[in-house]
């Protein structure tokens, strides 16, 4: 709908409206509700455009060089369609070089600093005297849509990676306190939200900074670790989808609570290489654990159990066995969704300073080769689902159906399932539905009955 230009004009003025841009990972986005949900209930509105906007805050990424010269790029972009640009977000730490190329930034901070963020924005444009905070819904405003949401259990990571700055970044772990986050997934849950998404930095060690420390959850004690969090979680009645585990052996307790329907049977693990070397290399934590084995027994417990995994390939000193090796690893662990990186210097990575530097044109070679591996595996994981009926969550529906997604698919990192000509279900809907046919990572289906 459009609006005279002097209705805009009243608006502007009688109630200040921020631009937002959020890049980078889930986390990331966590934090941008945390501050759009702190800025709505100041007064202010958010604008869905850069015009429309009194101040723009871009909320950066800054783990790899790509994803910086994104940020950069985002940041010249606002600059260039608003010129009031507050910078906050994980590049923020590199204060010179944002200000070297984008001198009329308005303010640069660090990650998770949201106070400073909206102090900014109250520098730039103050806020009105009377906020309506009642417009602000108990559950918070978020960028994701109405039916799923991402709980941020934890800040920062205690893991020293080489190849990784995150711990530079955002610090080390400091976890939320178990009733926090059982508040802030019951707000959720009870306003709608059908499916959480459990991230961290390194969700499997949630609490030890806290020495597992006891608060009180509906009148009785609940200990900040990761079982007895997770299995917190599965008493809300909503899908509850587990990211970034890392692998350690007390992740057997959780398989249990998938198997009996408490939680999805989900696993999303940054394994990131199988040979052994070049996982000493990358100071992976539990690296040292025989993880097919793990893998095996996990789906003994929980024959459904999916496991979604990120990979590196061309770190330093990796050789053409070690790659081998990554590649007989893959088919024989079988995992429901694989992604893979080229190695890329970090500024500030331990890794940088490692010999053997792979040339390009070979982790080129090994990405292809990764990527057509993983893709023959995950045709033949998808075809295994044709004949089952599934549990669907629906995601959109326009004319032609729906398109959704099953327990094994996280939104966005994952696949879909498609449901053509069924336009009857709304978005959060969960329904049951037969496979009728897959490809490389979609699955076809048809509705059986509304859950």
């Amino acid at each position: 709908m459009r609006v005279s230009d002097q209705s805009k004009k009243t608006k502007s003025i009688d109630v200040p409206r921020v631009g937002f841009v959020s890049l980078g990972c889930p986390k990331a986005l966590v934090d941008s509700e945390r501050i759009i949900t702190k800025l709505r209930s100041d007064g202010y509105e958010i604008s869905p455009d850069y015009a429309g906007a009194n101040v723009v805050v871009v909320n950066t990424c800054g783990f790899l060089e790509s994803a910086k010269t994104e940020s950069l790029e985002a940041i010249g972009e606002a600059m260039a369609e608003n010129g009031r640009v507050i910078v906050t977000g994980c590049m923020g730490g590199e204060e010179d070089r944002i200000r070297e190329q984008h001198p009329g930034v308005l303010a640069v901070t660090g990650p998770h600093q949201y106070e400073d963020v909206v102090k900014a924005v109250h520098q730039a444009v103050p806020p009105i005297e009377n906020p309506f905070v009642d417009l602000v819904p108990p559950e918070g405003l978020r960028l994701t849509p109405r039916h799923y949401a991402y709980l941020k259990i934890s800040e920062g990571c205690n893991n020293r990676c080489s190849f990784c700055i995150i711990p530079s970044l955002r610090g080390k772990l400091v976890s939320r306190p178990a009733v926090n986050v059982m508040m802030e997934a019951e707000r959720l849950a009870n306003a709608g939200v059908k499916e959480l998404l459990v991230i961290s930095q390194d969700t499997s060690a949630y609490g030890v900074d806290l020495r597992y420390s006891e608060t009180m959850w509906k009148g009785a004690p609940l200990k900040a670790k990761f079982f007895d969090l997770a299995k917190a979680l599965g008493e809300l009645g909503v899908w509850v989808r587990l990211h970034y585990v890392y692998p350690y052996p007390h992740v057997d307790e959780v398989i249990a609570l998938m198997a009996e329907g408490k939680i999805l049977p989900y696993l999303d693990i940054p394994f990131q290489h199988a040979s052994a070397s070049v996982l000493k290399d990358m100071r992976r934590p539990a690296h040292q654990e025989k993880t097919l084995e793990r893998i095996s027994r996990w789906r003994e417990v929980c024959p459904d159990l999916a496991i979604r995994s990120t990979f590196i390939v061309g770190f330093p000193g990796e050789s053409e066995d070690d790659f081998e090796q990554l590649l007989w690893w893959l088919k024989e662990a079988r995992l429901a969704r694989v992604g893979c990186f080229k190695y890329e210097d970090v500024e500030g990575a331990v890794s940088n300073e490692l010999s053997g530097q792979i040339p390009e044109d070979v982790k080129e070679d090994r990405w292809h080769r990764f990527m057509a591996t993983a893709k023959d595996i995950s045709q033949s994981v998808r075809a295994k689902h044709v004949g089952q009926d599934i549990d669907v969550i629906i995601d959109e529906v326009d004319e032609e159906g729906a398109i959704g997604r099953s327990k094994w698919d996280a939104p966005e990192i994952d696949g879909s399932v498609f449901l053509n000509g069924m336009t009857s279900v709304s978005p959060g809907d969960i329904v049951r539905a037969r496979v009728n046919h897959s490809d490389h990572y979609d699955l076809w289906a048809t509705l059986v009955s509304r859950c």
